[in-house]
């Protein structure tokens, strides 16, 4: 009986995501999702949300123990606060959210610097865009993890049996600026939960490359590593066009995020011809020419990475909100802005089970609902649900088959939303210039 009852679930969800992929194929034929860095939900919406009454957010901390402490405002340069996987998980402290001061940089001597939080004032663009579509107040990321494991699975679903608590890091073979296959960079691996752990090439192999060329599956060198399919491939598969708008090439700015690198059977292959250069972004949305997905990634400058400016990073994300708003594209586009990890600073919702920290998520479309709030609990495998569902994929992994993919922010017979103007912040001039000696090794945090 329960078997009979648990497959008619599943018969309806399914029958319900594919009506629901029909319906947004008929509106949204462009996804562009916006990959920002290093930020927790009450560190960037926390005093938005208490001014609005819109969401869930908070300007007092805890203190190990439960003291709790005020947020206090964060200077424009993001504090530089220790957000390796170790460091997320003892700021969860079993869901007590109070293990902030074991964080690098966060101690009392440190004042505090992951107990901050962003004023709406410091942030306009992103502020604008919430107050105006829509915002998810119950998006976690789905596992404590830094920058590299974190696209990683943006695409895949699956961190593969990396281990991710700390970036890929340098040997004696390491030849490029980055973190993927062809950085020669190794990073801990583990067969299965609970298994050995070893260092492997920080690379997803493909073995179908040409052996000669690529014995390894486009490791540097033997690998335990397993492949995985992307989001790429599928959408290559079924015809359909995508872009990562991203650095290039080992020693430019933000080679580091890039994506392609992770994977062997991006890399080494055609698909290598869809990563361009960030500012593509701008020209293609000017021409109407968007693809049908794209993500975004910021260079070091614009990231909004620890260390890195909050306001360049917010100038960044209104210009390219607006190039899209400005283009015939408009009218049939969603654009997700998301984080890709905690940073590791303060948020006071404990995660569901096995997911990490709460980011930031907001929706951009004509089709969202108006200063619409969606507090269902997902994670950020819905970036690829929703992709999937838009343009009726198969699910890669039981993460994104299962994941819910904001459909209730949506309305298909509104009118219309309107663009919102952006603004762009003025940078003082001794700040540039601090920054601007500071200076960041290309592909390092």
């Amino acid at each position: 009986m329960l078997g009979t009852i648990a497959a008619g679930a599943a018969l309806l969800l399914a029958m319900t995501a594919t009506a629901w992929s029909h319906e947004r194929q008929g509106r949204i034929r462009h996804v562009v999702v916006i990959y920002q860095e290093n930020h927790s939900f009450d560190n960037v919406f926390g005093r938005f949300c208490l001014r609005t009454g819109r969401c869930d957010g908070s300007r007092k901390g805890k203190l190990p123990g439960g003291a709790p402490i005020s947020l206090r405002t964060s200077p424009d340069v993001v504090p530089d606060a220790g957000h390796t996987g170790t460091a997320q998980k003892r700021a969860i402290n079993h869901g007590r959210m109070d293990g902030w001061t074991e964080i690098n940089g966060c101690s009392e001597a440190r004042n505090y610097g992951c107990l901050t939080q962003y004023s709406p004032r410091q942030i306009p663009n992103l502020t604008r865009l919430a107050r105006h579509f829509a915002l998810s107040d119950r998006t976690f990321y789905m596992d404590s993890v830094p920058t590299w494991g974190a696209h990683l699975e943006l695409v895949t679903g699956t961190l593969d049996g990396f281990v991710s608590d700390r970036l890929p890091h340098p040997t004696s073979s390491t030849v490029a600026a980055g973190w993927g296959c062809d950085a020669r960079t190794e990073t801990e691996w583990r067969p299965s939960p609970g298994g050995p752990i070893s260092l492997q090439p920080s690379c997803v192999p493909d073995y179908g490359l040409d052996p000669v060329r690529y014995p390894y599956g486009g490791a540097y060198r033997p690998t335990a590593v397993r492949h995985v399919p992307t989001l790429m491939d599928e959408l290559s598969q079924a015809g359909l066009s995508w872009k990562l708008y991203t650095a290039t090439a080992p020693g430019k700015n933000g080679y580091g995020l890039a994506i392609c690198p992770t994977f062997a059977g991006c890399l080494y292959t055609s698909q290598h011809r869809h990563q361009v250069d960030h500012r593509d972004v701008l020209r293609d949305a000017r021409r109407g020419a968007l693809p049908n997905f794209s993500i975004v990634l910021p260079t070091w400058t614009n990231s909004q990475h620890n260390r890195d400016s909050m306001a360049v990073g917010d100038n960044w994300i209104g210009k390219v909100v607006e190039a899209i708003e400005e283009s015939r594209d408009w009218s049939s586009t969603a654009i997700l802005i998301a984080y890709d990890d905690c940073g590791c600073f303060y948020d006071h919702v404990p995660p569901p089970n096995g997911m990490g920290i709460r980011t930031p998520m907001v929706i951009v479309s004509p089709w969202v609902k108006p200063a619409y709030t969606d507090s269902r609990v997902t994670s950020i495998a819905s970036i690829m649900a929703f992709a999937e569902r838009t343009f009726d994929l198969p699910a890669l992994t039981q993460r994104d088959a299962a994941a819910y993919s904001y459909r209730r922010a949506f309305d298909f017979n509104q009118v219309p939303l309107s663009p919102v103007p952006m603004t762009k912040t003025r940078i003082p001039r001794a700040e540039r210039e601090r920054l601007a000696r500071r200076g960041r090794p290309p592909g390092r945090t």
